[in-house]
């Protein structure tokens, strides 16, 4: 596995080669507007079309819950133009529901391909959704970048093997992996005293697989004991058999990466069994993100531990935008009258890239300067500062296209604030940057 990213600083002669929007990291007044808007030696140029997919309704909708702050806040910073070589263009964002399918997934995608003929395609949250669309885009030429889905889910969950060459020459990633869960649950699950035995419900799907190939190992050379019942399909109903042998094996630890509606059967139908009474570290993946998620269980939502892939503390800032972490939160909170998600963070910095990646291709309009720009792009944005020329590695040996973030853990408790529920960071193994705010307690049910 390879070193995280965000612990990896730019310089700043890189960042305004790459971005042409920050300098040395730090938006500057005035620097963005110069950069987007037209100069006197600017020539018009059309428009350049930016695709973005993220699952809005369906299982995983809870992650597209920030979409319409954050697509305002990159069309805004794009309204008077994006100037790239002298050359002026207007920029459109077009937005598409995936559904949290895959097959919608690939539909929506291969319409921003063919119908919209988008010039860059942004895709986010879970494999469901990234998937199908950088495979559509890998198919048809378009560069695509995605976030949100740990990267083996995506880079062997679409095909690719470990120890041979990238089948991708299209499509790239950023976002957390194996090795940064490994670290925040090695680090967060000593902070309890336990019996070290781990049950898990790892599905049957991109993500599980991944996690069940890759986490399992690690975590048994941990000295952890893992019962896994085996993998299960999405939508099942009755957990009774997983449970039972959880509490035949006195699992006092419970890991999980279930689409969200799963764990809320599971954890509910764990609670009516008794088998919440032997957890002291339920730890979720995948759900329990956002705040929703959480409140909507009720009391044994108080305690789940679960991991942070941004939050208002993040000591980073969006480069297009110039809006740092906290005024990311803030203005989310002021705005919408919700609770902070931490896919503000995540969806933000898609468009950071986008628009570091046209500005350092020379021509937008050119995908293929758009896909070789990307081979060696550093930018900063909310989740950190990303730097494709560091990709990410398995087995040793380095993954081109990728580059890992952090996970933070931490956990759900009873709300001190304003909201009925807040996340506290507990641990910050993946990235010292980031603060951190107390210890992990035992949970109770």
């Amino acid at each position: 596995m390879g070193k995280t990213t965000t612990s990896q600083g730019i310089t700043r002669r890189e960042m305004l080669k790459t971005t042409g929007l920050v300098a040395g990291g730090l938006a500057l007044p005035g620097v963005l507007e110069s950069c987007l808007a037209p100069s006197q030696s600017a020539t018009s140029s059309g428009s350049i079309k930016i695709g973005y997919v993220s699952p809005i309704t369906g299982p995983a909708s809870g992650f597209g819950e920030p979409d319409a702050y954050v697509l305002g806040l990159a069309r805004k910073a794009f309204a008077k133009g994006f100037s790239v070589g002298g050359t002026n263009y207007s920029v459109e964002i077009v937005n598409r529901d995936g559904q949290s399918t895959p097959s919608v997934g690939a539909q929506v995608a291969n319409d921003l391909i063919q119908s919209q003929k988008v010039d860059l395609m942004l895709a986010t949250s879970t494999p469901e959704t990234t998937n199908p669309v950088s495979d559509a885009c890998e198919a048809a030429g378009v560069p695509c970048i995605s976030t949100v889905v740990p990267w083996e889910a995506w880079y062997l969950g679409r095909g690719a093997k470990p120890g041979q060459p990238s089948p991708f020459k299209w499509t790239f990633h950023y976002c957390f992996g194996v090795e940064q869960f490994f670290l925040a649950y090695t680090h967060l699950w000593p902070q309890v005293s336990t019996n070290k035995k781990v049950g898990v419900m790892w599905p049957n799907d991109a993500d599980g697989n991944a996690i069940r190939g890759a986490l399992g190992p690690l975590l048994k050379g941990a000295g952890y004991t893992i019962v896994d019942p085996g993998a299960y399909e999405d939508g099942t109903n009755d957990y009774s058999a997983q449970i039972q042998r959880f509490i035949r094996e006195d699992c006092q630890i419970f890991n999980t990466f279930p689409i969200p509606p799963d764990f809320a059967t599971f954890w509910r139908q764990a609670a009516q069994q008794g088998y919440t009474k032997h957890v002291k570290i339920g730890q979720i993946a995948k759900t329990g993100l956002f705040p929703s998620q959480v409140t909507a269980l009720g009391s044994i939502g108080n305690g789940l531990a679960s991991g942070v892939y941004w939050a208002p503390t993040w000591p980073y800032k969006s480069s297009l935008t110039g809006v740092t972490s906290k005024q990311l939160g803030d203005g989310y909170e002021s705005s919408t009258g919700k609770q902070w998600n931490q896919q503000l963070g995540a969806s933000l910095s898609l468009f950071d890239v986008a628009a570091a990646v046209m500005t350092a291709s020379g021509d937008p309009k050119n995908k293929t300067k758009i896909a070789n720009a990307m081979k060696t792009l550093a930018v900063e944005t909310p989740v950190g500062k990303l730097d494709w020329s560091k990709p990410a590695s398995l087995a040793g040996v380095a993954v081109p296209n990728v580059v890992s973030t952090p996970i933070i853990g931490g956990q759900w408790n009873q709300g001190v604030s304003k909201w009925p529920i807040d996340f506290v960071i507990c641990e910050h193994s993946a990235d010292t940057n980031v603060p951190v705010a107390s210890t992990l307690k035992p949970y109770s049910a």
